[in-house]
């Protein structure tokens, strides 16, 4: 979805690497999945990108109610 955002934006990897003040390696380890984003991260990627965030979450939530539901208070097993 962020490569998908990048592209509409039409920015590259290396121009919102500059905007970040970040190498372009750590665009492209987040658009490949290779690295999780916190939440300032993403704040500020999007404001670089111009992400409506409302219709980013909209359209996530979207695309994980196609995953498996967890119940609420399942562990995990070791």
């Amino acid at each position: 979805m962020l490569v998908r955002a990048r592209e509409e934006s039409r920015l590259t990897q290396v121009e919102v690497a500059a905007a970040l003040a970040r190498p372009q390696s750590f665009v492209s380890k987040f658009e490949r999945g290779e690295r999780r984003l916190d939440f300032t991260e993403f704040v500020e990627i999007s404001a670089v990108m111009g992400i409506d965030f409302d219709r980013f979450l909209a359209d996530y939530r979207r695309a994980i109610g196609r995953l498996p539901k967890v119940r609420r208070g399942a562990r995990r097993k070791s």
